[in-house]
């Protein structure tokens, strides 16, 4: 045997193929679940009992339990894979919630609820093969070089893809035809939205932002209605070295604003806002709180870091401009993502939690309304997160309009098994060119097949991960900081 065998085999000994896709559903049952209750921790619902001064319901502790199914008549018992796949089942555990509702701040009851059941990965931590030796595998029905990873949904073992995308929160700069020669864009992602942000430079100089309903507002106007009202300030957060005489353009024509909410004030006038004066400053400083770079955060204590971030995107596109840096390369593999089983379950979990919430209230309310106050406990729906999960997994169609994440497994050759496990697809459109998106770039090496990828409409836009690839996972960029603060990183203005 040669070395390079050796190595090679070594390394399937300690490396599962597919172990990237397994922690990534791991950790979407152990931590993602739990940042989808906390997302939505609290819930008053708007129309309660005249006699009822205050009425909440808080959603607690989420925890999913081993697949199991439930008889005919009644009884439950545990399921394996092979059961699932002959009976036509679905292979699923049930997601219980801790939920209690308050009135006045005083709990009125306490339980623990079924909300509904999620489809378990083969292999991962909750499955009923996890761990098991070869011999115990075979007494299953199984066989013992299955490598796992996929699902079972109504009997047919179903892949879920891994989607690249371009990086969010990440400002990308592009040549474009139009008045300005250079764009920048940014997607900003928090939770289950993400908001495109996009500044241009005018004919006249003025560097504009738009996002959600605030289309081709001066960016100066916005630093400004964020709180930095100095001239001065505004110029020591693009730079502290070097004076940028495009900024000194866009400075001298907002000199006039002197406060915040005059600044407010203006930039609703100019998206159309009609109402009266303060109600205008109100929905304004929501609409910058809310959607402009939410993932910096959303709370009014976060505009000055909010307009201290704008200033620094301003800097980076007046530097593509003066030819200091170039425009980034959109292909750079360092400039995209992979979301794997566990970020498009999450998303998927997401959707249907808002909309399970959203179905809670309804009933509630429409109780209340008959003079009545029901129980939390009867009017949670546990069917509805269950066949919206399942009807997702089974035909491919995921929020956010896409289709084809879930497909059903190949099995016509242990290879092509292994190779849909490994599948990676572009959210791309194959009926158009995008030559440099299909193309192979230096990065892909060591990280994706530079052979295997269809031929025809398709080239290039499905590709397959490389055998030795591993998928690192997302960081906590909070442990980062500390790290970073420990050796002595200052923030601004300290």
């Amino acid at each position: 045997m040669d070395k390079h065998q050796i190595l090679i085999k070594k390394y399937f000994e300690e490396h599962n193929f597919i172990g990237s896709a397994m922690e990534s559903f791991n950790h979407f049952i152990e931590k993602g679940l739990q940042e989808i209750i906390n997302d939505n921790k609290e819930i008053e619902p708007t129309i309660i009992p005249p006699d009822v001064d205050e009425f909440k319901i808080k959603f607690d502790k989420i925890w999913v339990t081993r697949p199991e199914i439930t008889e005919a008549d009644g009884s439950k018992r545990e399921i394996y894979p092979m059961e699932a796949r002959l009976r036509k089942l679905t292979y699923s555990a049930p997601i219980y919630v801790e939920v209690s509702a308050h009135i006045n701040g005083v709990q009125r009851e306490s339980f623990t609820t079924l909300v509904g059941n999620i489809p378990i990965m083969l292999k991962s931590k909750l499955c009923h093969l996890h761990g098991m030796n070869k011999d115990d595998l075979i007494k299953h029905g199984e066989d013992p070089d299955d490598p796992g990873g996929y699902f079972i949904i109504n009997g047919t073992e179903k892949v879920l893809i891994d989607v690249e995308d371009l990086a969010a929160n990440k400002f990308f700069i592009e040549k474009t035809t139009g008045t300005s020669r250079y764009i920048g864009k940014l997607f900003s992602e928090r939770g289950s939205f993400k908001i495109p942000h996009t500044i241009e430079k005018t004919k006249d100089g003025i560097f504009t932002l738009t996002f959600t309903r605030v289309k081709k507002v001066p960016v100066v106007m916005i630093i400004k209605a964020l709180g930095v009202l100095k001239d001065e300030d505004i110029m020591n957060y693009i730079s502290t070295e070097k004076q940028y005489d495009e900024i000194l353009t866009n400075l001298y024509e907002f000199v006039d604003i002197k406060s915040e909410d005059e600044a407010v004030d203006k930039i609703g006038k100019m998206i159309g806002m009609t109402q009266a004066k303060d109600v205008v400053i109100e929905r304004m400083k929501e609409i910058l709180d809310k959607y402009l770079l939410p993932h910096l955060g959303i709370e009014p204590e976060q505009r000055t870091i909010k307009a201290q971030n704008l200033c620094k995107l301003l800097k980076k596109l007046m530097d593509v401009y003066n030819g200091v840096i170039s425009v980034d390369d959109k292909d750079h593999y360092m400039n995209k993502r992979l979301k794997m089983s566990g970020d498009l379950l999450m998303d998927l979990v997401r959707v249907n939690m808002n909309i399970l919430i959203g179905d809670l209230l309804y009933n509630f309310q429409r109780i209340v309304k008959r003079g009545k106050f029901p129980s939390i406990k009867v009017i949670i729906r546990e069917k509805l997160l269950t066949s919206r999960i399942y009807s997702s997994m089974a035909t491919g169609n995921w929020v956010g309009g896409r289709k084809g994440i879930s497909q059903r497994m190949q099995r016509l050759n242990f290879l092509e098994t292994m190779s849909h496990l490994q599948r990676v697809i572009s959210p791309l459109s194959a009926s158009q060119e995008n030559f440099e998106a299909r193309a192979l770039h230096t990065t892909h090496l060591g990280r994706l097949c530079p052979i295997e990828t269809p031929e025809g409409t398709n080239i290039g836009l499905r590709k397959n991960l490389s055998m030795l690839c591993k998928i690192s996972s997302d960081s906590n960029e909070e442990d980062i900081l500390k790290i970073f603060k420990d050796f002595g990183l200052k923030g601004a203005g300290k």
